[in-house]
Parts: structure tokens; sequence; C-alpha cells
């Protein structure tokens, strides 16, 4: 049966790009579209026209590039996303800067950057970044989007040689460790596991030992630097290392609104919601992304 016509979320997702970029094509005149009750609808023979034509990487759709700042914790799949719109037409470019959840929150909150990834453990309720998020921002128009569940735990050397099991472990004489930097949500959530199980952290051996990447921590028990060190387990296993399980995390953006970034953030999401990428994601080890661009909390 053919199709009468296509909605601009159709029409993004069948040329992979964002709804935004749809609204700037139909606004330059490069693709034609009508209205039925006031909403935007386009006919099936413009839009073959349009895709017979090649229009989805032309000169039209580029405008004034806008570059977004991430900050915070690092990720692989942040890596991916960059990679994933640098391919797209100039319209945005992302910018990203690893300094730790805590950080990247606290520079969120000063103004000082456009999106904030991280993953803090409230101890007292037990919740993931929310109870530190609604604390803060009280009056900024903010949106929080769900990027993946991760899976944190012991990062040890291929086929495990130290026998490393639990976090009791890392007291052990023959037992060096690598840690993440203070404000990071791996040490968040390493210092409260520690306290929980009544382990004191002057008893580890490399505790004050720093990274301040999950790879770079990887690395360095991949050059037996260290016997073990606390991370996701996409690290691991990019390295060819083992894992030991401790706990599942939720990892969130966290974007802050104003009128410079606000068409661009609007962009970013829909390349998050609408476009092929989410698909590029599923199966990946160590994540659960069935919630990935999904908005958990917003004030704007």
């Amino acid at each position: 049966m053919k199709k009468e016509a296509y909605t601009p979320d159709e029409v993004a997702k069948l040329f992979k790009i964002s709804k935004h970029t749809v609204y700037e094509l139909v606004k330059r005149g490069e693709l034609q579209a009508f209205k039925v009750s006031n909403k935007m609808r386009f006919e099936q023979d413009e839009v073959l026209r349009f895709k017979e034509a090649g229009k989805t990487h032309c000169s039209a759709i580029k405008q004034s590039s806008h570059t977004l700042t991430i900050t915070g914790s690092h990720d692989f799949l942040i890596e991916s996303l960059i990679k994933y719109v640098s391919s797209q037409p100039n319209i945005l470019s992302l910018q990203p800067t690893y300094i730790g959840s805590l950080e990247g929150l606290m520079m969120l909150h000063r103004g000082a950057c456009d999106i904030a990834a991280i993953h803090l453990l409230d101890p007292t309720s037990q919740e993931y970044n929310l109870p530190f998020i609604k604390q803060l921002f009280v009056h900024e128009p903010i949106t929080v989007i769900r990027i993946a569940s991760r899976e944190q735990g012991l990062i040890v050397a291929k086929d495990n040689p130290k026998s490393i099991t639990r976090l009791s472990d890392l007291t052990r004489d023959d037992i060096t460790f690598v840690n993440r930097q203070k404000g990071s949500g791996t040490r968040f959530l390493l210092d409260l596991s520690l306290s929980n199980e009544e382990i004191d952290p002057s008893k580890i051996e490399g505790y004050h030992d720093e990274e301040w990447t999950h790879l770079d921590t990887a690395v360095k028990v991949q050059q037996n630097l260290a016997d073990v060190g606390m991370g996701i387990r996409p690290a691991a296993t990019k390295l060819g290392l083992d894992f030991i399980p401790l706990a599942n995390e939720q990892f969130d953006f966290v974007l802050r609104w104003n009128d410079q970034n606000n068409v661009a953030l609007q962009h970013l999401i829909d390349l998050i919601q609408l476009t092929s990428f989410k698909d590029s994601l599923v199966g990946i080890e160590g994540y659960n992304t069935e919630d990935f661009g999904k908005i958990i909390y917003s004030t704007n």
C-alpha cells in the first residue's frame, strides 16, 4: 500500500538525520512539507525526490557550527557519540573533558559547560544521580537523559592470576591496586563500598595511585603496573583483561539550557533519540542501553 505521508520523525529516521535537521531543510526550502491539522507532513513523492537528489549531505543544511562542551565522567559511549556526531552535516560538534562526575556536575552548576556526564551514587537513597541534581539545580532549566546502565567492578589481569574475587582481597600483601581520582563516580562507589564492608583504605597498597579514565586504569593492569583496578567492564574487554562485577550503575547526561545552546542541545537530543546511533550500541558487553535517550527528569 502506498504511504500517503511521512511525519518529521519518520523522515529523520529514514535519512538517519535529526528531526531538527529535517526542520532546517524545510526552512531552507530543500524539502517541501504540508500541514495537516497544524502538523507537518511530507508527501511520499517529495521524500523520494529528496532521497534521489542526495540532499542529506548537501551544503544547504550547513549552518554555523555550535560546539557543545561535555564535562564529567569518561565513557566509551561518549567517544562513540562524538564520532557519530562528527560524521553528520556540519551543524554540531562535541568537546569532552574527562574530569570526573562530581566536578563535571559542579562545572555545569557554575554554567561553565553545556552537559555533565555523571554516575554518582547517593549513599542515603542508594539512587544514582537525581538526588545530587535536584539538590544543585533548583531554578535552572535542565534535562536529564539516560545513556546506559553499566557494570562496575574490579579489572584484573587475564585469567586472574592473583585469584582476586572481592573487595577485601585489595588488602592482601601481594596485591597492588590502582585507584580513580577523587570526585569520580567510580571513586564514589569504591569508597562507599569500602565503608559498607568496613575495609580500611590505608590497608590497600596503591589506594593513592590515581588515574583519570577507565582505560588508563585498565592499561595500568595490562602493563603489570598494578594487579587490580576499579572500572567498567568495557575497559577490561577492550584490553583483553578479566572482570569481577560489583555493581550496576546508571550513567546519565545532564543538559543545562540557555539562549546560546538551546538549538544545539535540541539537535543533540534528536540525534540521540531519532537516528540510527542507538542501533549501533545494541549488544556491547557491559552496557544495558534499553533506556538510551530516555528523558528521566526535566525542569525545562
